[in-house]
């Protein structure tokens, strides 16, 4: 009898296991494919300068940045699980429409130039592999597509999430690079401040590209999309923070990477696929190959969120249906915005003459312009009562998310005065 009990209280142990193993699967998603994703061509250009051009002298800001993404996301998910709706909803009621109209504007113009960057990262790593971007470009174009227009909401986030693990290539590259990790942790221990023009519109730049404003939309868009509520909130917030630490550590491993190979040799890069191909005489063929296989992966990953973001967006500021379980005839406008951003951002990479690396650079320093805005309205709505009941923010989540104002915008005023005035 007592080997019975046993066994039957062992069987039910297994089960709530498995019930609990399964609830945090049905829960995880969205936290990890926004963080991921924003490791995108424009970004990994930005890391892989950041490396080559600044050694590992910038590598600490890794660090606040994290715990700054950690707390804004935490945010933008409490907010979609809380209230049931999109952060541009949300602006449009407490703020009005027209202050909607034109944050929309100014987002979807630098989410089309984020589109460009991640088309364009897809022709720079085929081209690495011998495949030229006539065709590489609109075959990109057609499956992130068919993807998102084809597929469920379920079905796609399974894709995401798979697309998630390929950026291992980085860390291994890192690794297969031979850092000196006493070097490492010696600079971590003692960071210098470098307020060089270069440095601050650098740090501008690591800062937007990790916390880009179109990731609060789609972030808390998404958890509205899956159907995620406030009980469901200790799930998503640990969704939020191992999304924020992986994307970290991939961004330090392309830094460390570029440091110890492009920097240590004087070797000035451009972009991510030029990192790549400087690669191979000083840390080998696999690493290269790993480095341009990660920027596919990250480009074709984000060629497909950063217009699905855009349509979330603006269709929620519109008041219009967004969902991609929803057919086309129930969301037209949905569908159709996506449509444009893909064939907009595949277009103007087809174009002869672009300026792809200005563009891909250029993109992640106006995310770090745009985001001191978006964070104001978000910290306004999510210290509202009326939207988030008794789930608006504590003193310490309050503190660190104007302190992030505060420091992006200050960090922001100081580049445009001494790029325009030679201060």
């Amino acid at each position: 009898m007592p080997d019975s009990q046993t066994s039957g209280a062992h069987n039910q142990a297994r089960a709530s296991y498995w019930r609990r193993l399964a609830l945090v699967l049905a829960v995880v998603g969205p936290g990890i494919i926004t963080s991921n994703v924003d490791n995108d061509a424009g970004g990994i250009t930005t890391y892989s300068l950041a490396g080559a051009e600044y050694g590992l002298r910038l590598l600490w800001t890794l660090f606040p940045i994290t715990l700054a993404l950690i707390v804004v996301q935490d945010m933008s998910a409490r907010m979609g699980a809380v209230s049931g709706k999109g952060l541009a909803s949300l602006i449009r009621e407490r703020f009005g429409a027209a202050v909607t109209f034109y944050l929309m504007i100014g987002l979807v113009l630098t989410n089309l130039a984020n589109t460009v960057a991640e088309f364009a990262g897809v022709a720079a790593s085929m081209a690495l592999f011998g495949v030229a971007p006539h065709w590489s470009v609109p075959i990109a174009a057609v499956a992130v597509w068919l993807l998102v227009i084809k597929g469920s909401y379920k079905a796609v986030e399974k894709i995401f999430l798979w697309a998630c693990l390929f950026y291992v290539a980085y860390i291994v590259s890192g690794f297969l690079a031979g850092p000196d990790w006493g070097q490492v942790w010696g600079e971590l221990a003692r960071p210098r401040l470098d307020l060089s023009p270069g440095a601050l519109t650098m740090v501008v730049g690591l800062v937007g590209t990790t916390i880009a404003p179109w990731m609060q939309f789609y972030l808390q868009a998404s958890v509205v999309d899956k159907g995620l509520t406030a009980k469901d909130y200790k799930i998503v917030r640990w969704d939020v923070i191992v999304g924020s630490i992986t994307v970290s550590v991939v961004a330090f491993f392309i830094v460390l990477v570029c440091a110890f190979t492009l920097n240590a040799n004087g070797i000035k890069i451009e972009s991510a696929e030029q990192a790549a191909m400087a690669l191979k005489p000083l840390a080998g063929r696999y690493a290269a190959d790993l480095f341009a296989f990660g920027l596919l992966n990250a480009s074709l990953f984000a060629a497909s969120i950063l217009p699905l973001s855009t349509a979330y967006t603006v269709c929620e500021a519109f008041g219009w249906e967004s969902s991609v379980d929803r057919k086309f005839e129930e969301a037209p406008q949905f569908y159709i915005l996506y449509s444009l951003m893909v064939l907009g951002g595949a277009l103007t990479v087809m174009l002869p003459g672009m300026p792809l690396i200005s563009i891909m650079y250029i993109s992640q320093v106006i995310n770090g312009l745009v985001l001191p805005v978006i964070l104001f309205f978000m910290i306004k709505l999510i210290n509202d009562p009326r939207i988030m009941g008794e789930q608006v923010n504590g003193p310490v989540a309050n503190t660190l998310g104007w302190t992030t104002v505060a420091v992006v915008g200050g960090l922001t005023l100081v580049m445009v005065w001494q790029s325009t005035l030679g201060g």
